[in-house]
C-alpha cells in the first residue's frame, strides 16, 4: 500500500511513530494509502527544519524570494491537472470542482509574486528637528498551518505563499483525511528552487496540532476548520503567546426578496448549496425566502437539484461528488431524516442514495427541506453536506433580524434587483462577505476572507492585506543624525525641541 510520508527540510522523511491513518477513495469506499502520524519528535524536527532555514530565508532579498514564487507560479499552472486528479482521488470532488480550487489558491501565489508593493513601509521625515520617523515590516520566524480536509490544495495555497514571501518559513499539517496534495504543493516549491526547510509538510492528529500549538520556537498559527477546533486552536496558542487567525464554522444564509429574479436565484442556491457535496465553508445552506415567493421558489430549487448528476469525481459527466468519510455521509443523513420531526417538510430526501457500480462509496444524494423552524438541527448545526434549508420571513426586516440571530457570521448573499435593499443588507447583516446576486461571496486573492463571530477567532483575516499583516510585525524608529555643518554642542539628555 502506498505511503504519504512527511516533507522535511527538502526531502521525503518516513514517519517513524509507526502509526498511520487510513486514506480512502471515497467514490469506492476503499482505503488506497496510509499516512504517517507524526509524534512529537516529529513536530521537533520540522519546526527544527524551518528554524534553520529562517536563519538564512529571513534575511533574504525581496527578489530572491519573489523570483523563487515566479517560477513556483509557472509550476503549479503546468501540474494544476496533476494536482486536481489527487484531490478527486482523496476527497472525492469532481475534477471541474478540483481545479477550480487549483485556480483559487494560484491566485494568492500570484499575490505573493506581487509581495513588493505590500512590504513597503512609511516615511516621515522632519517629524521635529532633524528627526525622522520610519515604519518598516519584519517577518515573524517559524509560522504554522493547520488546514482542513476540504479544500487540500487552495487553503494550503491561502497561507503559505504569502508567509514564506513575507520572508518567514513554515510548517503546514494538512488535513490526514486526503493529505497528498499537500506533499506535491511542496514538492514543487522545491522544483521551483525553495530552500530546504523553508516550506515543510508534517502530517498527523492531535498530537501533531498539540505539538505545533504549544512548540515554543512557532511563532503564529493559521487554521481553518470547524467553530468548536478554531476556538480551541485560538484559546490554547493564544496562551502559549502566539499569533493566531483561526477560521471557524458557517451557516451562511441568502435572502430573497420578492422582487429577485428567480430563475437567478434558484440556479445560485442550488450551485452554492450542492457544489463541492456541501463541503464547504462558504456553502449557501440556508434559504430566506421572504413574502410570498417562498413557494414559487422551493419548485424552481427542486426542479433544478433533482437534474445534477452524482457520481464519482473522475467521471467528466459527474456534477456532485461523494463525501469525503461515510461517517461523515452517515451523520449528514441524520439530519435529513430527523428534519421532519422538528417540522420541516423534507422537498427532497437524498439519504440512501447510491451510484451503481459504486455501491460501497460515500454516496448522499441531495436533500431540500421547506418550512425549518430556527430551533431545528439542520438549521442550528453546521452540517458539511448537501443540504438546503428554506425558512420563510414576511419582510426584509424580519430576515434579516433572523440572520443575525445566527452565531455564525461567515458567508452572506441577497438576491433583489433594489439598490436600496441591497445598500441596506450590505450594511446591517452580520457578517464578514457579502454578496449581492453572488451566492459564494470569496473575496479575490488581494483583498481579505474570513468572517464575524463565531466564524472566526483572531483579529485578522485571511490572505490580502491581513494575510501580509499577521505574518508581520511592525517596527518604527526614529531617528536623528547630526548635521555635519553644526559644532558639537555636547551631550543634550532632553527631548527633541519641536521647533
Amino acid at each position: 500500500m502506498k505511503t504519504v510520508n512527511h516533507w522535511i527540510g527538502g526531502k521525503t522523511v518516513e514517519g517513524t511513530s509507526g502509526n498511520y491513518g487510513p486514506v480512502t477513495d471515497p467514490a469506492t469506499g476503499a482505503v488506497t494509502t496510509q499516512v504517517a502520524l507524526a509524534s512529537l519528535e516529529e513536530v521537533d524536527a520540522a519546526v527544527a527544519a524551518a528554524k534553520d532555514a529562517y536563519a538564512t530565508w529571513g534575511t533574504s532579498s525581496l527578489a530572491a524570494r519573489t523570483a523563487v514564487l515566479f517560477r513556483y507560479r509557472a509550476l503549479l499552472d503546468a501540474r494544476r491537472d496533476d494536482i486536481a486528479a489527487l484531490i478527486t482521488a482523496e476527497h472525492g470532488k469532481v475534477h471541474s470542482d478540483a481545479l477550480g480550487e487549483v485556480a483559487r489558491g494560484l491566485e494568492i501565489v500570484e499575490l505573493a509574486c506581487g509581495i513588493t508593493t505590500q512590504l513597503k513601509g512609511e516615511l516621515s521625515t522632519q517629524v521635529s528637528s532633524r528627526v525622522d520617523v520610519s515604519s518598516i515590516r519584519q517577518s515573524l520566524g517559524v509560522v504554522a498551518g493547520i488546514t482542513p480536509f476540504n479544500f487540500p490544495a487552495m487553503v494550503p495555497m491561502w497561507m503559505f505563499p504569502l508567509a514564506i514571501a513575507c520572508g518567514n518559513t513554515f510548517v503546514l499539517k494538512p488535513s490526514e483525511k486526503d493529505p497528498s496534495a499537500a506533499n506535491l504543493l511542496a514538492e514543487l516549491a522545491a522544483e521551483a528552487g525553495l530552500p530546504d526547510g523553508v516550506l515543510n509538510v508534517l502530517h498527523g492528529d492531535k498530537v501533531a496540532v498539540d505539538g505545533l500549538l504549544n512548540h515554543p520556537d512557532v511563532a503564529a498559527v493559521s487554521f481553518v476548520g470547524s467553530t468548536p477546533i478554531a476556538r480551541y486552536i485560538h484559546t490554547t496558542a493564544s496562551a502559549n503567546g502566539k499569533r493566531v487567525q483561526a477560521l471557524g464554522g458557517a451557516k451562511n444564509h441568502m435572502l430573497v426578496l420578492p422582487d429577485a429574479d428567480l430563475d437567478a436565484a434558484a440556479d445560485a442556491a442550488v450551485s452554492a448549496a450542492y457544489g463541492s457535496a456541501g463541503e464547504r465553508c462558504m456553502a449557501i445552506s440556508a434559504v430566506v425566502a421572504v413574502g410570498a415567493i417562498g413557494d414559487e421558489l422551493v419548485a424552481r430549487i427542486k426542479e433544478r437539484a433533482e437534474k445534477i448528476k452524482i457520481g464519482p469525481g473522475g467521471d467528466p459527466t459527474s456534477e456532485m461528488g461523494p463525501l469525503i468519510t461515510a461517517a461523515h455521509r452517515d451523520k449528514v443523513a441524520t439530519y435529513v431524516t430527523g428534519a421532519a420531526a422538528q417540522g420541516a417538510d423534507v422537498v427532497l430526501d437524498g439519504t440512501g442514495y447510491t451510484v451503481e457500480g459504486f455501491e460501497d462509496g460515500h454516496w448522499i444524494g441531495l436533500s431540500l427541506l421547506d418550512h425549518v423552524s430556527t430551533d431545528s438541527d439542520a438549521y442550528k448545526d453546521e452540517i458539511f453536506g448537501p443540504v438546503l434549508c428554506v425558512l420563510r420571513a414576511e419582510t426584509y426586516e424580519e430576515g434579516v433580524a433572523l440572520m443575525n440571530a445566527s452565531p455564525f457570521g461567515n458567508g452572506t448573499a441577497i438576491f433583489t434587483r433594489d439598490g436600496g435593499a441591497a445598500r441596506r443588507f450590505q450594511l446591517e447583516i452580520e457578517a464578514g462577505m457579502v454578496g449581492v446576486n453572488v451566492p459564494i461571496p470569496v473575496p479575490v486573492g488581494y483583498h481579505s476572507f474570513g468572517g464575524w463571530k463565531d466564524s472566526l477567532f483572531g483579529d485578522h483575516h485571511i490572505y490580502g492585506n491581513d494575510g501580509v499583516h499577521f505574518y508581520t510585525r511592525g517596527k518604527v524608529v526614529t531617528t536623528r543624525w547630526p548635521d555635519p555643518a553644526d559644532a558639537p554642542a555636547g551631550v543634550d539628555l532632553g527631548f527633541p525641541r519641536n521647533h
